[in-house]
């Protein structure tokens, strides 16, 4: 994208809120009129960067009136660590499931309600699966699936949408059926996708745990359906068990 228009997409607000949150992170207990001076930016303006990070706990002002990084920030420079860390310890994996089953690997989190790809690995073949890093899936769709059936059954109902919008005829959207589904996919330890994204798809999916036992990410294996078998679908689980466990002893977990 041209440097102009991405100049065109930024929300100066937005991005004077970022500023103000890297000056504090920087310069620890600094007051607003310090902000201020250091960005060029008039103390009104900063204030209410300081107020609208403040009451969204990523700020904290101090009893002597200087500004510190809040509570909120622990959470996300916690989700930061593991989502890098993750992805160091599968990059390796993900390369070598991806010769070995000459498929493509995606590397999966849960993000809410959704399902992201934060890394992936593709094989040098023309005709294979385009990962896209940053793409988001609906979590009761396909692969992503793993990353639901895993979770507290209580925040599991809470996630699931009342309403199941259908991405393809295969595409689950019984809630009943669904969370059927999702106790054979728990029960079993891994997720087969038969057209449920695209109807070109097939996809093998097994959860990726942390030290505490708990599902981190999902890996899978996706290919094009004309040229996967069920013997090929064996195969990629079998590849996935041992990529997974890998990338699990990795973050700490032992069975």
């Amino acid at each position: 994208m041209p440097h102009n228009e991405i100049k065109a997409d930024i929300i100066q607000s937005v991005d004077v809120a970022i500023s103000v949150l890297m000056e504090v992170a920087a310069n620890p207990d600094c007051r607003l009129s310090n902000i201020a001076r250091s960005l060029g930016e008039t103390k009104p303006r900063i204030l209410r960067s300081l107020r609208t990070l403040e009451h969204r706990g990523l700020v904290q002002k101090t009893h002597e009136g200087g500004y510190l990084l809040g509570n909120a920030m622990l959470v996300l420079g916690t989700a930061a660590s593991m989502q890098i860390d993750l992805v160091k310890i599968a990059g390796p994996v993900l390369e070598s499931l991806a010769l070995k089953a000459y498929e493509t690997v995606q590397l999966r989190i849960r993000d809410n309600t959704e399902a992201l790809c934060i890394a992936k690995a593709e094989p040098s073949r023309d005709l294979r699966v385009h990962a896209v890093v940053g793409r988001r899936r609906p979590l009761y769709a396909g692969s992503s699936k793993v990353l639901l059936a895993f979770l507290p059954e209580d925040l599991r109902n809470e996630l699931l949408p009342i309403s199941l919008d259908s991405m393809t005829a295969r595409t689950i959207t019984e809630r009943a059926k669904l969370v059927q589904e999702l106790e054979t996919i728990r029960a079993t330890g891994y997720c087969i996708s038969r057209g449920e994204v695209s109807e070109q798809l097939v996809s093998v999916s097994l959860p990726v745990r942390g030290y505490d036992g708990s599902v981190l990410a999902a890996i899978n294996i996706a290919a094009p359906a004309f040229r996967t078998q069920e013997a090929d679908l064996d195969r990629y689980r079998s590849l996935l068990v041992e990529g997974a466990a890998k990338i699990s002893a990795g973050l700490g977990w032992s069975r």
